[in-house]
């Protein structure tokens, strides 16, 4: 039951291998369109878009029309009701006077502000958070590109790992065989079938977790792109891999510490808080605007009255408790907290500029040793298997060979998508990290 259950396994897992491999352009166009991360920041990005309209709003005029259409319904009761009145028209009595009347009123009114230094402040803040908005945006794209990288190259990381546990398991099971048989020639002890056999055993059980964990990549990579993947471009025999340009560390941590994208929102930030300095000083100012008005107000009882007016309307603050002077302060602790995150952002940037950089030669040097070590692993297993057929190697020295190669296989690849990685992360951190960065690395991809 054991092998038709890894092959359906197995098939399962690489059953989009079959169709069109996609490389990794395709798949970050993908993500673009699907991402719902990425898309929340597009979103974030079109609301941010909006902020200078509204600040601007604060120094244009302000027209309203307001009015009302009222029909009153009462009577009115002199002190005296009741008292015989003698004149010219003859004798009456003072009674109850109806005072039902119909009013229609209207005012359009028009306020240009003139001085208010608030106002102002806060349009030079709109500025500044629309940019810090576009500046978020940024930096999401570029983490999208890593995100969709990262991911890409998990899956073949765990694809490859599962090629090469195969092909382990198919030398060992050759392995297994030559043991048994030799055994049932006399030729060798049973110990060699009990090594080999376990060695066979668990390689069986590394080819269950290869194939679980690559179907783990493959739902990571779905949830950035909205879809299963289909089967992904691998790396091409004997790539090479370029190095960081310019070579030198300094210009890459100088770049991060002044155009990182985080660094960028931080900077901004402490442009805001200076503002917000300004803006609430703004009220110990006196304000003043331009009003002007047309007022119409008719009613039936009495006639209609017309009004126009137009002039200049004033304010000066004398006492508030305080409050001023105490958001005052307020702001200016906020922009020192400002000022220290930049710092802060900053080191983290140049921090990460330099463990790429690192990454990437470390990671150079690395791929080449692997290289090697790989040609060596192989003319070591070619050595303990002719040693093997002439008696002068025992079985458990092949078997060590195999996982000697493969392992180093695996870390070949691995040390090669890593490396890459890096080298994009080195770009981010310096804020140069484009989708155009993206069409050197699917180069070295191949279907």
């Amino acid at each position: 039951m054991q092998r038709p259950l890894i092959a359906v396994l197995v098939a399962s897992a690489l059953f989009s291998l079959n169709a069109q491999a996609a490389d990794l352009l395709q798949v970050y166009q993908q993500a673009q369109a699907n991402d719902a991360t990425f898309a929340s920041a597009r979103n974030a990005l079109t609301a941010g878009q909006e902020r200078i309209t509204q600040g601007r709003s604060l120094l244009l005029p302000t027209v309203t029309l307001s009015g009302q259409n009222l029909r009153n319904y009462g009577e009115m009761t002199p002190f005296n009701v009741g008292e015989v009145v003698i004149g010219d028209g003859g004798i009456g009595v003072v009674g109850v006077r109806d005072q039902d009347n119909h009013t229609n009123q209207y005012t359009l009114a028009l306020t240009q502000p003139l001085f208010r230094w608030a106002n102002y402040q806060q349009y030079e803040q709109s500025k500044l958070s629309q940019a810090q908005a576009e500046a978020q945006f940024a930096a999401a794209q570029q983490d999208l590109i890593l995100r969709v990288a990262q991911a890409y190259f998990d899956v073949l990381t765990a694809q490859d790992n599962l090629t090469a546990t195969q092909a382990q398991k198919s030398a060992t099971t050759e392995q297994l065989a030559s043991a048994k048989r030799n055994f049932e020639v006399g030729t060798q002890t049973i110990t060699d079938t009990h090594e080999a056999q376990a060695a066979y055993d668990l390689v069986v059980a590394q080819e269950f977790a290869a194939i679980n964990d690559l179907e783990v990549k493959r739902n990571a990579l779905r949830q950035i792109i909205g879809q299963a993947p289909a089967g992904l471009a691998g790396l091409r025999t004997g790539v090479t891999i370029a190095p960081p340009e310019p070579a030198n560390i300094e210009p890459w941590i100088s770049a991060a510490e002044d155009q990182n994208y985080g660094v960028t929102v931080q900077k901004l930030a402490v442009e805001i808080a200076k503002r917000e300095i300004s803006r609430n000083r703004a009220g110990h100012m006196p304000t003043l605007d331009l009003v002007a008005q047309k007022q119409r107000n008719a009613i039936n009882t009495v006639g209609t009255t017309k009004n126009n007016a137009i002039g200049v309307s004033w304010s000066v603050p004398i006492f508030n408790g305080f409050q001023i002077t105490s958001k005052v302060r307020e702001s200016i602790a906020l922009e020192e907290k400002a000022r220290n995150d930049l710092e802060a952002q900053k080191r983290a940037a140049a921090q990460t500029a330099r463990t790429a950089f690192l990454g990437v030669n470390t990671g150079l040097s690395q791929v080449k040793a692997l290289e090697a070590a790989e040609v060596s692993s192989k003319s070591a297993l070619d050595s303990n298997k002719l040693g093997y057929q002439v008696g002068v190697r025992i079985n458990i020295d092949v078997l060590n060979a195999q996982r000697q190669l493969y392992a180093t296989q695996k870390d070949l690849s691995k040390a090669r998508y890593d490396t890459i990685m890096n080298g994009l992360r080195l770009k981010a951190a310096a804020g140069t990290l484009k989708e155009a960065d993206l069409a050197p690395v699917n180069a070295l991809l191949s279907n």
